[in-house]
Formats: C-alpha cells, structure tokens, sequence
C-alpha cells in the first residue's frame, strides 16, 4: 500500500517524506501503455536518414530496479516518434567493432558495474564468468583480459570516430575508474545523498534539449547524484542543475562540499567525432511519468544520433 500513497502523491505535487523509498512497480502492457500516451510523438529535428540505435542493459554491480522500465522508455520514445529503431542487448560481444559500426548511437541503461575495478566488461569476462560471463570460463586469463580491453577500446574509439554515446544513470559508473573514460563522458561517479525529492533547473530554458521544460524546475523522486572524476573540468554543456539548498545530507560538512560547486545532473558534450548525452533522472521508473522528461530524454537521443544540431560548447571554454 505504502508504494501507491507514495506514487500518487508525487503525481499530485506533494512532497515525500526524507525518509521514505519508492518501492518498485511492476512492468507491464499497462504502464508501457501509459507512457505511449505521455511520450512525444514528434521529433524536434527530422532525422537525416533511418537511425538505429543499440540499447544495452546489462548490470553486473548494483542492479537498479528501474532498468527494464527505462529500456522500454528508450524504445517506446523511438516508436512512438519515428526517430529511431531500437535493438536492446545483455551480451558484451555488442561491443566488437564490427558489431557496433551498424548503430547511430549506443544507450549505455544503469550498466553499473560492482565495486572494485568498476568496470564492466572486465566483470563479465574476467570476475564474473561464473555468472554472466560463462562462455568466457574455458579462455586462458590473458585472453579474457585482453578481450575486455578490447571491448573497452572499441566502445572508445566508436565515440571518436562519430557514434553517440548515452549514458543514463547508473551508467555513469560503467568505467568510473578510467580517467579516459571519465574525460569521454564529462565526468565520474562520486556518491549520493539518501533518495528524496531533488528539484532541478533548466540551465538554458530555451536551449532546444530543454524546451519539454518550459523553463520550469522539474521535481522528482530520485537519488541526487554528485559527480567526481573530469566533472571538475566541465568540459560539457549543461542541461540540468540540481538545487543543492534542499538536498538533506548526513553532515554539515557533507553539505558545505556539495554546495562549493555547481552541482549538474544532466548534459550534453563532444568527444572527437562523436556526441554524448548523460542524463541522471531517474533512478525511480514514476519520474517518467512526466511528459516532459520522456522529451527530454528524445531530445537527449536525438543530439546524441546526430540529428539535433544545438549549442554544445562546453563550460570550460
């Protein structure tokens, strides 16, 4: 019971108790219906020609509830607007050079891996081939180190070379310890407070990524993320700013160091060639009942295809 008071009040605009977690909703024709009807059924830019795009949703640390809801957001928004065909995989083998020059963009969904060397696809080949890794477990470990390294390279070098690349929530912490890979996607996974209602602002209301927002906060449900690594450099374009004045940390100490800094959860950048789109919201599948983060987020896929031509100097510049 306790879920459904939580959801409606937040569809209603009151506010959550600090203390309170959303609890997980089921996936179903229902709810994949009811963001159809909510999800934009026009593009803001016409694509250039057909897009196909690779949705990969494979985590083998932290496991967030929300990742079959957001998989399915990422392909109804492609359907539903004509901007692009949805191919959704769980196998790194994806990752071959060969295997990912067919795509106009490659949707990384909450691919956290777990904690130690934080990185994905060493997980899978090399820790974890007793799990999702199996068919790796008769390669001598040599060979499955340097397949790893090999799928990271050629995840790199796709960017470069002018693929798109979207990073959605967890996402940012695929390689959190590649300072490449930190610089490649604006920045790294540092922590996050406890889940609460974070409000953010649109940095440039009338940037063409953030017109779904009419220039208004978004309030949410969500963990606030606070970002490390190249983060520092922003050498992005910043879409969203979180309001750090109302985010209930641990310490005044905490606190003070959050505040020091913008704080951005969602932007857009280039690497070489290709375009990137991290995007936060939302660790919790009831934010994507709002209409304007489905377009958000179409806006966020349409920059990172190529087809959506916008201001994305970065900061640093």
């Amino acid at each position: 019971m306790l879920k459904y008071i939580i959801y409606f009040l937040l569809i209603a605009g009151f506010t959550v108790p600090s203390h309170a977690k959303l609890d997980a909703i089921r996936l179903d024709q229902n709810w994949k219906q009811n963001i159809a009807e909510r999800a934009p059924k026009k593009v803001q830019a016409e694509p250039k020609k057909p897009r196909k795009v690779l949705i990969f949703s494979l985590a083998t640390g932290y496991k967030h509830w929300c990742i079959p809801h957001t998989q399915a957001v990422i392909e109804i928004l492609g359907d539903e607007s004509g901007a692009y065909e949805s191919v959704t995989s769980k196998d790194v083998e994806v990752f071959r050079p060969e295997s990912l020059k067919q795509y106009d963009a490659v949707v990384l969904n909450n691919t956290c891996p777990q904690r130690g060397e934080r990185n994905l696809f060493h997980d899978v080949i090399i820790d974890k081939i007793g799990e999702e890794g199996k068919k790796y477990a008769d390669m001598p470990l040599k060979a499955r180190e340097e397949l790893a390294q090999h799928l990271y390279e050629s995840l790199v070098d796709y960017v470069a070379e002018g693929g798109g690349l979207v990073l959605l929530h967890g996402a940012i912490t695929s390689f959190n310890y590649s300072d490449e890979f930190s610089q490649l996607a604006g920045g790294s996974f540092d922590y996050h407070p406890r889940q609460q209602e974070v409000t953010l602002h649109p940095v440039v209301p009338d940037h063409p990524i953030l017109k779904p927002f009419g220039g208004e906060p978004f309030v949410h449900y969500d963990e606030p993320y606070i970002l490390g690594g190249a983060y520092e450099k922003m050498n992005f374009a910043p879409m969203l700013e979180m309001e750090t004045s109302s985010i209930q940390v641990n310490s005044e100490k905490q606190k003070k160091a959050i505040a020091a800094i913008p704080r951005y959860v969602a932007w857009i950048k280039t690497h070489e060639k290709g375009r990137v789109f991290f995007s936060s919201p939302s660790h919790n599948a009831q934010s994507f009942h709002q209409p304007e983060l489905l377009s958000f987020l179409l806006n966020g896929m349409q920059y990172a295809i190529g087809d959506l031509d916008c201001d994305d100097a970065p900061l640093n510049q």
